[in-house]
């Protein structure tokens, strides 16, 4: 039984850019969740009238650690996936798929980044302002494309780093 602990393979190297990256921005956005909404319930509670941006930017907070959060996970290999079957697959086979989900995952993100891009530039070009309180939407949007980005990019290492895991066990194999 592996220990829920460890968050990398043991043969495999960690990330040259640092996780703790992503798990501070992910902290920091749920601690601003926490304490947006903590003053919308006491504004509430004693005057009755509640704060308008608080819903707005706890939608807005909650995505963006959602995005950090799955940047973080694949760059740890923690990522949601089904194993069920393909623990069960023969060693090769699965490798074949795990590299098949990580290429099909870093295309959602390269497709996420782009049309995000688009999204953002028409918020910038139309001066679209948010419902709730009226600020410019790009502040929201711009984060689509720049975060899906991170996604790729850790895809893209973790797909490098699990071909040297498997060159590396190939070489230890024809070594022994």
């Amino acid at each position: 039984m592996s220990d829920p602990s460890d968050t990398t393979h043991p043969t495999e190297e960690a990330p040259r850019v640092p996780v703790k990256i992503e798990e501070f921005c992910a902290a920091l956005a749920m601690a601003l969740i926490c304490c947006i909404t903590f003053a919308n319930v006491l504004v509430r509670y004693f005057t009755d009238v509640s704060f308008a941006f608080t819903e707005e930017f706890s939608i807005f907070l909650m995505v963006v650690l959602t995005l950090f959060g799955a940047a973080a996970a694949f760059a740890r290999d923690t990522h949601i996936r089904m194993t069920f079957i393909t623990e069960r697959l023969p060693r090769k086979l699965a490798r074949v798929l795990e590299y098949l989900v990580l290429a099909l995952s870093a295309l959602m993100f390269a497709i996420m980044a782009w049309y995000g891009t688009f999204l953002f530039w028409d918020d910038w070009q139309y001066g679209t302002t948010s419902p709730g309180i009226g600020i410019p939407q790009w502040i929201y949007t711009l984060w689509l494309p720049l975060l899906s980005v991170v996604i790729f990019l850790r895809i893209i290492g973790r797909m490098i780093r699990f071909s040297r895991q498997s060159s590396r066990q190939s070489i230890d194999r024809s070594a022994a």
